[in-house]
């Protein structure tokens, strides 16, 4: 069949069943590449049409009063899906409630294949930046003259699918072999398609020199890395610096729009300093600065002309990819001598050939997610070069499946042949062996420092971008966290290494063998669940008096040495868990021995995997009353009897820093646009042990003119927030947020300390602007952080809800954002193990916990959060701040000197409104 009809639908909702009913429909006839028919109806409802449809449609209810109903036009609709595939975006929503429509009239449901091209483009785009069609529309430069009309959705949607039939029909053979065994499990009906392209491929004997087959996988050829020879000499920094800067330099003839600034050169001469004198240094460079192009500047410049090699560490993910996608490529062009960067990860960022070969074979047990997952990896090897995960977007649950696949599965790596071409993660650490600059995170950064195999090539100099996380990182890689669920995953993945008929597995015939360790390995699963439970118990009686639920809704429990009778009780479970994974690992080291052919390695693995369980537990349990570390359990308040989580953290993380990264490093530059407190780097300097070494320290301001582009409003009449008593405040704020939207039309970013409130608020504002607005919520709304953040910017009229990681890293430019509404000052929950027991610390040295701890982290959240408003020289817009003890509290003014000045005013919030509108 090679005919489509390929549809899109305007509804009044999204449930037939609740009386949504349609508003337009859209179908284009195409076949044999040609549209040969196409269907535009607006359809009366005879239901109202929201003004949230009608702003997002175009469509009102005068409009279609005079339109047939779907009454009379449900024959020749269906008539059009004859002998054809029916094909939209997203097609249970379509196909449902067009069958939904069809059945409500007396007619027979649709029953043909079908196509998602939702699900099509997550398979054979992988690397795009999102799937709705208006993202995939841009990305792909498709002519998209009227979203959310169904004709020009059906339209681009053709053209969709036509891009889509055209990379099956250049994927290699292999691939499409692999695709058409799990094709069954998908929601498109492919088999015809992957069929005719197998045909083909077969009956040319094509062989595509673009692809190479490892472990019986299509992959990319990888062309030999090639040496980048560096010019014996290069010009001074200085005469460098001016090659780059000056307004006619290499950078203006390459960017749009350049302007010259000050702090940027500035900042690469620093850091240039701080290498040369082989020194320590801070660097906070505020928002607009330019940070990442004068570090990677001075960076490149001290790798190529002293033959050293610089290790760039950032916090977040997406700021490694913005470099490599963004500054990078514009460095390749306007430096004037050759450099190499690469980005290097930990091991569960990579895919592991291997891993996942295997997992193709057994599908039978496999999950909608995993299968989809599958079919996203196996078009993906095709085109990365890399195999980082990062470049890709997976399902929810193939988040999951893929660490069962990544190189981290494979436990400790076996020497090859050409590890390169068999290991994207060995491959990176090669390529990283030969770079001048090596773009890495924290995580790595921190592992590098007491691991036995060193995972960093070798370096005397790095640069440390989002500073501020440092500390915190360095305390959750140095710790420890374990939960029932992932200790149970590694009991059923091992349990499933004899899924399939296990007598047969490798040659092993031994049934008393095998059946000695399924009795070990389900007494190990009970004795796992039975700790866990204990847990859970154990830490629900101790919190029935004090209810110490933190933000994400959890009880916090510190274990403290009173505990030690009903701990007893925990040792002794953990020492029969632990007896119980040290048999399982002896057992499959036997089996191991008898095996032979490709699942041999398997078994070795789930060895290291148990080890390293047993390893884990025992740390946990047998060292919580060290005194250099602080063990605390968490349950869900209202969760299951066995969601337990158990944490671990060493106190004193500078003291770690100094040893481990200061003392053996001769040049660290330490930099963020969030470090000082009040124009001071004494906090950042004590948290991560920087206090008694000599530091070049400099802060660099903003380009910004802040007190042009900013206005600070501060009620002084909302109810006082008060613990367990917040619904008056939250109340409040959502009656100001529902009076500032219909200033600024939407565009705001409203920022919370609590997820609780967060949840609270977005009932409340769904109710009274929904109609009138989208409300996007993080933690509600589907998707990652920056999908909701894509998702933002896409509506006219939208407001995004955040929490935690909403309050950096978040970057909305222009008038896609005109107000930051602050609900509370970020102080972090005093009930927190870790901060109670530094709080103690600090209070037996005779300091205030407070004033050096818990009011320094606010600051720096609260910069961090403040920032997210100008992001350019053109930017405008309102910075709401609910908490009125930033102008009534005595520490208040430690928040209002730690950020640019600007007009603050602090009024009622009907003069404060009166304000906004005057300066919107």
């Amino acid at each position: 069949m090679n005919k489509f009809a390929i549809i899109d639908l305007e509804t009044t909702g999204n449930s037939p069943a609740k009386g949504d009913r349609i508003i337009e429909i859209g179908v284009v006839v195409w076949k044999d590449g040609e549209i040969i028919q196409q269907y535009d109806r607006l359809i009366n409802p005879n239901v109202h049409i929201s003004r949230f449809i009608t702003y997002l449609t175009g469509i009102t209810n005068e409009s279609v009063i005079h339109e047939p109903t779907f009454e009379m036009v449900a024959r020749e609709v269906r008539a059009l899906f004859n002998d054809a595939y029916f094909v939209a975006h997203n097609v249970p929503f379509d196909l449902g409630f067009l069958n939904a429509e069809l059945k409500r009239v007396g007619l027979a449901p649709l029953t043909q294949p079908v196509i998602d091209t939702v699900e099509l483009a997550r398979i054979l785009l992988p690397t795009a930046p999102g799937f709705k069609l208006v993202q995939l529309a841009d990305w792909l430069s498709f002519q998209h003259q009227n979203p959310h009309r169904a004709l020009s959705d059906a339209y681009v949607t053709t053209e969709l699918l036509s891009r889509l039939i055209d990379k099956v029909n250049n994927l290699p053979l292999r691939t499409i072999e692999m695709l058409a065994k799990i094709e069954p499990n998908l929601k498109s009906n492919l088999a015809t398609i992957l069929a005719t392209r197998q045909k083909e491929a077969k009956s040319s004997l094509e062989e595509d020199d673009r692809y190479e087959v490892v472990q019986g996988l299509a992959i990319k050829k990888m062309p030999p890395d090639h040496k980048v020879e560096h010019p014996t000499s290069i010009e001074s920094f200085g005469a460098f610096l001016d090659q780059l800067f000056s307004n006619n330099g290499r950078l203006a003839s390459e960017m749009d729009n350049y302007e010259a600034r000050a702090g940027q050169r500035e900042m690469a001469e620093h850091i240039y300093h701080i290498f040369q004198s082989e020194q320590h240094g801070i660097i906070e460079a505020e928002t607009g600065t330019g940070k990442s192009l004068a570090y990677l500047i001075a960076g490149i410049y001290q790798a190529v002309s002293t033959n050293d090699r610089i290790i760039i560490s950032t916090y977040l993910t997406l700021l490694q990819s913005q470099l490599m996608d963004h500054e990078i490529p514009l460095l390749k062009k306007v430096v004037p001598f050759p450099f190499t960067v690469v980005v290097l990860k930990g091991k569960q960022h990579y895919l592991s050939l291997k891993k996942f070969s295997e997992t193709l074979r057994y599908h039978k047990t496999d999950n909608y997610d995993q299968v989809l997952t599958k079919a996203i990896l196996l078009v993906w090897l095709t085109e990365t070069k890399t195999g980082d995960i990062d470049e890709i977007q997976l399902p929810t649950s193939g988040q999951r499946f893929f660490r069962m696949v990544s190189s981290e599965a494979e436990g400790q790596l076996q020497p090859t042949s050409k590890p390169s071409m068999y290991s994207f993660y060995q491959r990176a650490r090669e390529r990283a062996l030969s770079a001048d600059l090596v773009i890495t995170n924290h995580a790595l950064l921190c592992t590098n420092m007491t691991h036995e195999d060193r995972l960093l090539p070798e370096f005397d100099k790095v640069i440390v971008d989002e500073a501020h996380h440092l500390a915190a990182s360095t305390g959750q890689h140095f710790g420890l966290q374990l939960d029932y669920v992932s200790c149970l995953r590694i009991l059923t993945s091992t349990e499933k290494l004899f899924s399939t008929r296990h007598h047969q597995i490798g040659g092993i015939k031994n049934d008393s063998d095998l059946s000695l360790f399924k009795e070990t390995l389900q007494a190990a699963k009970e004795e796992t669940d039975t700790l866990f439970r204990y847990l859970f118990h154990f830490v629900k009686g101790k919190q029935e008096k004090d209810r110490n639920i933190n933000d994400t809704g959890r009880y916090q429990y510190t274990i403290v040495e009173e505990d030690s009778s009903d701990w007893r009780i925990c040792l002794e479970m953990v020492s029969r868990l632990r007896f119980l994974l040290r048999d399982l690992t002896t057992m499959l080291e036997a089996l191991y021995m008898q095996m032979e052919g490709p699942d041999r390695e398997r078994f070795l693995s789930k060895t290291d995997e148990l080890e390293a369980l047993s390893k884990k537990l025992h740390n946990y349990f047998y060292l919580t009353s060290a005194n250099d570390r602080i063990s605390w359990v968490e349950i869900e308040a209202t969760g299951a009897q066995n969601a337990v989580f158990l944490f671990q953290q060493p106190i004193d993380v500078a003291k770690v820093l100094k040893e481990q990264l200061f003392d053996k490093r001769k040049s660290v530059v330490l930099t963020s646009a969030s470090i000082s407190v009040k124009k001071s780097f004494d906090h950042f300097k004590t948290t991560i042990g920087l206090n008694d070494l000599a530091l070049i320290e400099h802060k660099l301001p903003s380009p910004y003119h802040y007190e042009d582009q900013v206005r600070v409003l501060i009620p002084n009449d909302f109810p006082i927030a008060k613990y367990q008593a917040m619904d008056p405040f939250i109340e409040a704020t959502c009656e100001a947020v529902f009076s500032l939207a219909e200033v600024t039309k939407g565009r705001m970013l409203i920022l919370f300390t609590s997820y609780d409130m967060l949840k609270k608020a977005y009932k409340i504002l769904r109710e009274i602007l929904a109609d009138d607005y989208v409300i996007i919520a993080q933690g509600i709304s589907s998707g990652s952080r920056e999908r909701l953040k894509k998702n933002f910017q896409t509506f006219d009229q939208s407001i995004l809800l955040g929490t935690n990681s909403f309050w950096e890293g978040i970057d909305i430019p222009g008038s896609d954002l005109s107000c930051v509404v602050i609900v509370r000052l970020p102080f972090e929950s005093p009930n927190h193990p870790v901060y109670q027991v530094k709080s103690e610390q600090l209070k037996k040295k005779g300091k205030n916990p407070f004033m050096d701890l818990s009011l320094p982290n606010a600051v720096i959240r609260f910069k961090q959060g403040f920032g997210r408003l100008i992001r350019s020289t053109t930017d405008r817009g309102i910075i709401f701040i609910c908490d009125d003890r930033i102008m009534t509290a005595k520490y208040g003014k430690y928040f209002i000197d730690s950020v640019p000045k600007v007009p603050i005013h602090y009024r009622s919030t009907n003069e404060l409104l009166e304000i906004a509108q005057i300066w919107l």
